[in-house]
């Protein structure tokens, strides 16, 4: 059960991310702070909701998935799909990373731009509707 919530939070946080950056017209880096930041507070403001799994690793995740949602709309073609795949990617990528990205910086990002790359080489290979 948590694994499909760290999933389901993947995906919240790189749609929700894009949503806000460009229908709500806030941009990428100001949609994915202050997202990230909302989440964040809210557990760090009441620990005691969720396990301590979850309430240590849904922050984490949705700060990584929102480094999805601030993908290019170029890119993506306001294609929702796209942003669901990349986030069920993250979070599966996430959920059995184990210790392999520790002591690497920006584990986070560069989990995220695996499973944006990966999604969007699929689209592009196998959609009839390809992807910029």
């Amino acid at each position: 059960m948590n694994y499909f919530i760290i999933i389901i939070t993947s995906i919240l946080g790189a749609t929700l991310t894009f949503y806000v950056a460009n229908h709500l017209k806030q941009g990428a880096t100001r949609a994915s702070a202050l997202l990230s930041l909302i989440v964040g507070l809210f557990f760090y403001c009441s620990p005691g909701i969720l396990n301590e799994f979850l309430t240590k690793n849904i922050p984490l995740v949705f700060i990584g998935a929102s480094f999805i949602g601030m993908v290019s709309p170029r890119i993506v073609s306001r294609n929702y799909i796209v942003l669901l795949v990349a986030g069920i990617l993250f979070g599966i990528i996430y959920n059995y990373k184990n210790n392999f990205f520790e002591g690497y910086g920006g584990a986070l990002g560069a989990l995220a731009f695996i499973a944006l790359l990966i999604t969007i080489s699929f689209f592009k290979v196998f959609s009839k509707n390809k992807v910029n």
